[in-house]
Formats: structure tokens, C-alpha cells, sequence
């Protein structure tokens, strides 16, 4: 094994480091809240606009049938099918003999509008196209063709609700949302309109007529029809054209049909039919405006009105752009997670079968060194070395008092354990209180625990037989959390069996393992001194020294039986501290690293394997994944909520057959998943913030201070079921 030659040894500073750095400024506090509120606030926006203005409807069909009229008057439902309250007094008005208005409801679409305007403009036909709001402003473009072709647009609405189930106010929205959009999208305003699930002008009731009332003193002109095609049933072309043909010859007719909402093929070939038999009957083809005795029934929007609908027109652009690549993203964060769950489970399932590798020589029984570093930790560290000292394996126990000024040395002191040496020293920081604890180790052989973590009686004896090997630089031990007892304790305690232990199996069978946890952890000494020792250049020592070893050449091993309680934290405000530095340390170790890429032998095989899954798996997917809670809402309120709880709930059933799966391989009872649910509402939210904290840290370019959490010495030695005799 080629390895790099030797560094000098850093001796830890005599005075205090610069490990304190000052109070970041107000402006990067706000950039690090900001940021995040107007990202939240960007999509959320993205959302509703994309939401509202793509919710399908039910279409026409499902309109009102004609039941026997109360309330309209006699002249309305006898009279034609266009209903003018505009002007004083009541007008209707029905198409000449010998004269049909083809109208077409619920564009424009981008792909058969402009199939039916090829048709019309062919025969020389004018159309009358209602369109919503919703359709214009997601295809302008379409909406500009028909208006440049001369065919006359009328207003369906924005979302094309049933309007006499609405109040006044969701009325009059409805109609300045569509003329901002006509607006926005055509530079027009029409008065001309068209209720959605209208037919007929006897198929009005008492309700429907008030909203007709209503639109009239709004200055709407209302279109009815005479013949319903149903075209939406997809009858076929040639049924089509017949229920567009006036029932009696040579009577005129207001013909509806249908540009979106489906496949309207059928519609386009019906008008190849339809036009030129009516034509040849002597038919012709007109506008409603033409029935009213008027030149049109659009007029230019006025400039202010056309820059707000270009702004919601440019909204829905930009939301519609936004989404679907929002969806890809989802796509991308649905495909990782899976294969990172298909990968950890293979790979987790094949480490727990396989056989420890023999080791050349005998099973290690030399004396080792632990380096316990501790600053304020009164309230953990008898528990801590009273642990130790009841080990199977011959150890020297270092303390290293870091500065503490809450008597954690007298402590250690006190217990009088023979084993145990205290060094006292001013504070300087994790790192170097570990790099002096490991010039004053008297063993080639060092282990390394925090000052919050119980070890099992085996646990340092399991940790080092993996150095019988002489290319393994260091091992990893299974860290465990030993303060489950409340919810936040279950959480992390699912989080450390499911994700770390069951991710350290996968790395270590691709041996490219990227972190040594601080809370159990063994070391060649000759390899600490290959990596450099310890360094303060990170938040996260312990991975940037496990990157270092395996830059220099070493190989890293997993000892899933080698058992350590820690404790976790107890609190929200705790953990976020935590977790906002482990992810902003293993940032930093990972751009310090970020080298191997392009090295050669060990070195290279982690810069090129271990690196991208790190950067994937636990920065990228991580930051992606609050796209699948937010999408899920999403579907809730704007999609089918039955199919939306249905793939929230498969993705739940993914990983909760991986919680099964790992708590299984590490010997745990599967008593605590009943939180695991809870855990994906709450705790996974949190973890996200947490982690885009961290990012936005890091891009800042601050150097986040050492987050010092506050302990309760409230870890327990539970049983060891998973424990086994090598």
C-alpha cells in the first residue's frame, strides 16, 4: 500500500486558539432568514398561480339539463338565444334564416384551437370562441392567432365555475380576472359572454337568471345556444355534424361546441363536414355581434389594464416554467430516493451476512489509548469513564479538560480510577484538545469518544480487531442514542438507526465510509500523523480527518457491534445548534477535500465515489426534498387528493420498510417506529431547514463558531441484544 510520506506533527497551541470568532453581523443573520422566506414565499406563489390557473373542470356537460323555467321571464325563455339587459328594458335576439353562429367553448388550447381556426379560416367561416381566463393566460399566443384570424371571443370565465352557486363578489372576480387576462394576452376587453354549464335560454332557472341580471348590469351581452352537439361525448364526426345541422330546414341556429377540454378531433373533422353542406345549402356563417346589428363586441383595452394582464400573463408564464421544473426536481428527488433506499438495502442486507475479513495475525489484545476531550461536562463524564474502566480490553483513559470551568477535571479526578489521567488546558477547541490527548497517548492504538457517550464493556475490544489488518487507518463504531425516552429522543433515535448506521454499512462495503463519528471511533496513530492529525479547519473534525485518512492512503472500517450510547439533544433549539453544525462542518470537509476527485489509487476511489454520494445523498436530495411535502399539498388543493394521499403514503411505506430493515440489522426493537410518521412531519421539516441554513451559511462565506450544546447526563446503558462473541 503506497501511502504519503509522513507530516510534521502540529504540537496544540499553548494559548488559546482563534477559535472564538466574533458575532456575525445583523446583515448576515437577515441573509440567512431572508433568503429562506422569500425562496418559501416564491414557491408557495409559484404554486397558487400554477394551481388556480390549471385546476381542471367538469366541462359544460355536466351543466344544467332545462328543467321547466321559474323565475326568467317568458320572453327570455321563448325568446332567442341571445339575452341583452344592457340597455333599458330586455332584448333577445335568434339568427336569421339561413344563418348559423358557430361558437366554441372552454379554449383556447394549444393544440386544437388552432386545428378548428385552420378549418373555419379554410371554409371562410367566422368562429365565436368563449375562453376562460385560466386558458388565455397559459397560452397567449394561442389566443393572439384566433383574435389576428378576425373570429370573434367572448368571455367563459376565469375558472369556469358554476356562477349561480357564487356570491356577487367571486362573480366580479371572476370577470376582471378574465378581462385582465384577455387584457394581458390580446390587448382586448370583450363584452360578450357565455356562463359555463349554460345551454339553452329555457333551461333557465330562478338562480341562473339573477347572475344573468347581475352580468347584464355589467355591461355583459349573454349567449345561449339553440343546438347542443355534444361533441364532448365524442359521438363520432359525422353525429357531430348532424346535431350542428339546423332541425328545421332553413332555420337559422346557434351551434355550440367544444375547442379544449380533450381530444377534439372528432370536432375538427365534424366542421370539414358541417361547412361546406351548409354552405351548399345556402347557409352562411356569421358572429353574434352580427345577430346584435354591431360591428364587434371587443374594444382595445386601455394601457394600464394591458400592462396588469401582461403581469399575470408573465406570472403564469413564470409559474408554469417554475413547476415543471419543479417536477423534473421531483423526479430527480423520487428516483434518488429510491435508489438510495434500493442501494442501502442491498448493500446493508449483503454487510450483515458477510464475514469480518481475517486479519493476518492474531486478534488484537494490545493495550489502547482513549482520548476522552471535555469541556463542561460535569454532568457526563463519571458516567463516561466509569463505562470505560469497567471494559474487557486493557485501556489508559486521557481526559483532556478543555477550559472547563464547571470542576469537569475534579470530577474525573474524584473517581480515582487508576486507569484515567486528567490533563488540564486552556481552551482551545475540540480538535486540538484530541491532538493532545493523542501526543500524551502511550499506545499505537487510540480511541477517541466524546465525553457524552457510554460504551459497552466489549465495545473498545470489538472496535479494534479490525487493526489486525495493517492497511486499516481507522474504524467506525455504531453509535447509538441513549436518550430515547421522549418524542425529539425516539426521532433521532429512528435517524441514527435508519440513516447513519445503515448508511455506514453501504459505505463500508464500497469502502468509502465518510465519517468516524466523534462518539466512537478508533485510529492507528501512524495514520493520524499521515492525515496530519486533528484539525481545526472544520466544524466536523471527524469527518475532515476521516476524508484526510482516506486521502492518505488508508482504509476505513465499520464495527457495527462495536456499541456507543450518546446523548442526543433534548431540545428543538439543541438540535437545530447540532445539526446546523454537523451539516456546515461536513460542507467545509468536503470542499477541503474536494481534491480526491483527482487523485489516484484509495484516495481517488473515495474522491470519486464517496464525494458525489455525499454531496447527492445528503446535501442535494436532502435540499430538493421538501418538494414532496409541498407538492403533496399541492395535490391536496389543487389535484386529486385521493391519488396524492395515495403516493405520500407509498413514500411513507418506503421508508418505513427501511426503518424496519435497519432497526432489524442493528438488533432494535421496532416498538419506537410508531413515531416514525410523526417524524416525517415534523423532524424531517425541521432537518431541512436546518440544512438550508447551513448552505446559506456557507455561501455567505461565515465561519459558523463552535455550537457548545448543554447536557442532562441522561444516557442509559440499555441491553445489547444485537451484541455477538467475534
Amino acid at each position: 500500500m503506497r501511502r504519503r510520506p509522513h507530516r510534521p506533527v502540529r504540537p496544540p497551541p499553548a494559548t488559546p486558539g482563534p477559535r472564538r470568532t466574533r458575532a456575525p453581523l445583523p446583515s448576515r443573520h437577515r441573509f440567512r432568514v431572508v433568503v429562506p422566506l422569500v425562496l418559501l414565499a416564491f414557491v408557495v406563489s409559484v404554486l397558487l398561480v400554477e394551481g388556480y390557473t390549471t385546476r381542471g373542470f367538469s366541462g359544460d356537460q355536466e351543466g344544467r339539463t332545462g328543467e321547466p323555467v321559474t323565475g326568467a321571464p317568458r320572453e327570455v325563455t321563448g325568446g332567442g338565444p341571445v339575452v341583452d339587459t344592457t340597455r333599458d328594458g330586455l332584448s333577445t335576439y335568434r339568427a336569421p334564416d339561413r344563418t348559423v353562429v358557430l361558437t366554441f367553448d372552454d379554449g383556447p388550447d394549444p393544440v386544437w384551437t388552432p386545428r378548428v381556426r385552420a378549418v373555419l379560416d379554410r371554409h371562410g367561416a367566422p368562429g365565436t370562441f368563449f375562453v376562460t381566463g385560466r386558458q388565455v393566460v397559459r397560452h397567449p399566443e394561442t389566443l393572439r392567432e384566433v383574435i389576428r384570424s378576425g373570429h370573434e371571443i367572448g368571455v367563459h370565465t376565469f375558472s369556469h365555475p358554476d356562477l349561480a352557486t357564487r356570491s356577487a363578489s367571486d362573480i366580479d372576480r371572476e370577470l376582471a380576472l378574465t378581462q385582465l387576462a384577455l387584457a394581458g394576452a390580446g390587448g382586448i376587453n370583450s363584452s360578450l359572454m357565455r356562463m359555463p354549464y349554460s345551454s339553452t335560454t329555457a333551461a333557465l332557472d330562478g338562480p341562473a337568471w339573477s347572475v344573468a341580471r347581475h352580468l347584464g348590469g355589467k355591461g355583459y351581452v349573454l349567449a345561449f345556444i339553440d343546438q347542443d352537439t355534444e361533441d364532448w361525448q365524442r359521438p363520432g364526426a359525422r353525429a357531430i355534424a348532424d346535431a350542428a345541422t339546423p332541425r328545421v330546414p332553413g332555420r337559422g341556429a346557434v351551434v355550440l361546441l367544444h375547442d379544449a377540454g380533450g381530444d377534439r378531433s372528432q370536432t375538427v373533422e365534424a366542421l370539414d363536414i358541417l361547412i361546406p353542406r351548409l354552405q351548399a345549402q345556402g347557409y352562411r356563417f356569421t358572429t353574434l355581434a352580427d345577430l346584435l346589428g354591431t360591428d364587434s363586441l371587443t374594444s382595445p383595452a386601455d394601457t394600464g389594464t394591458s400592462w396588469k394582464g401582461r403581469m399575470i400573463v408573465a406570472a403564469v408564464t413564470v409559474s408554469g416554467t417554475a413547476v415543471s421544473v419543479v417536477g423534473v426536481l421531483l423526479l430527480t428527488v423520487g428516483a434518488l430516493v429510491l435508489a438510495r433506499c434500493a442501494l442501502m438495502l442491498v448493500l446493508a442486507h449483503h454487510h450483515a451476512r458477510r464475514r469480518p475479513p481475517p486479519g493476518p495475525g492474531r486478534p488484537v489484545t494490545r493495550p489502547v489509548s482513549v482520548v476522552v476531550p471535555a469541556c463542561n461536562e460535569k454532568l457526563c463524564i463519571a458516567k463516561t469513564l466509569r463505562s470505560l474502566a469497567a471494559g474487557d480490553h486493557p485501556v489508559e483513559i486521557i481526559v483532556v479538560d478543555d477550559g472547563s470551568d464547571d470542576g469537569t477535571a475534579d470530577v474525573a479526578e474524584s473517581l480515582g480510577l487508576p486507569e484515567v489521567t486528567v490533563l488540564r488546558r486552556p481552551n482551545g477547541g475540540k480538535a486540538s484538545a484530541l491532538d493532545t490527548g493523542i501526543l500524551r497517548a502511550s499506545h499505537d492504538l487510540v480511541v477517541m469518544l466524546d465525553a457524552d457517550t457510554v460504551f459497552a464493556p466489549s465495545t473498545v475490544r470489538r472496535l479494534v480487531q479490525p487493526f489486525a489488518d495493517p492497511a486499516v487507518g481507522a474504524t467506525a463504531g455504531n453509535a447509538k442514542v441513549g436518550n430515547r425516552r421522549s418524542l425529539l429522543g425516539r426521532w433521532q433515535h429512528i435517524e441514527y438507526v435508519m440513516g447513519f448506521n445503515l448508511d455506514r454499512r453501504m459505505y463500508d462495503l464500497l469502502r468509502c465510509l465518510p465519517t468516524v463519528p466523534g462518539a466512537v471511533g478508533a485510529f492507528r496513530a501512524e495514520a493520524l500523523r499521515d492525515a496530519g492529525m486533528m484539525s481545526g479547519d472544520t466544524l466536523a473534525e471527524d469527518t475532515d480527518i476521516t476524508m484526510a485518512l482516506h486521502r492518505a492512503g488508508w482504509e476505513i472500517r465499520y464495527v457495527e457491534d462495536a456499541l456507543a450510547w450518546t446523548e442526543a439533544p433534548g431540545s428543538l433549539r439543541q438540535l437545530w445548534r447540532q445539526r446546523y453544525r454537523w451539516s456546515y462542518g461536513t460542507m467545509q470537509a468536503a470542499w477541503k477535500h474536494r481534491h480526491a476527485l483527482f487523485e489516484r489509487g484509495h484516495a481517488g476511489r473515495f474522491g470519486r465515489l464517496g464525494l458525489p454520494m455525499l454531496a447527492v445523498f445528503q446535501i442535494v436530495t436532502p435540499l430538493l426534498a421538501p418538494l414532496i411535502d409541498l407538492l403533496t399539498v399541492y395535490g391536496l388543493l389543487f389535484g386529486d387528493p385521493l391519488a396524492t394521499m395515495l403516493a405520500w403514503t407509498g413514500v411513507l411505506a418506503v421508508q418505513a420498510l427501511c426503518a424496519v430493515c435497519a432497526f432489524r440489522l442493528d438488533g432494535e426493537s421496532l416498538r419506537p417506529l410508531w413515531a416514525l410518521p410523526f417524524q416525517q412531519v415534523v423532524y424531517r421539516q425541521l432537518m431541512y431547514l436546518v440544512l438550508t441554513q447551513a448552505c446559506l451559511t456557507a455561501l455567505s462565506g461565515y465561519r459558523l463558531p463552535w455550537q457548545r450544546l448543554k447536557r442532562s447526563g441522561d444516557v442509559l446503558l440499555p441491553p445489547q441484544p444485537s451484541a455477538r462473541e467475534p
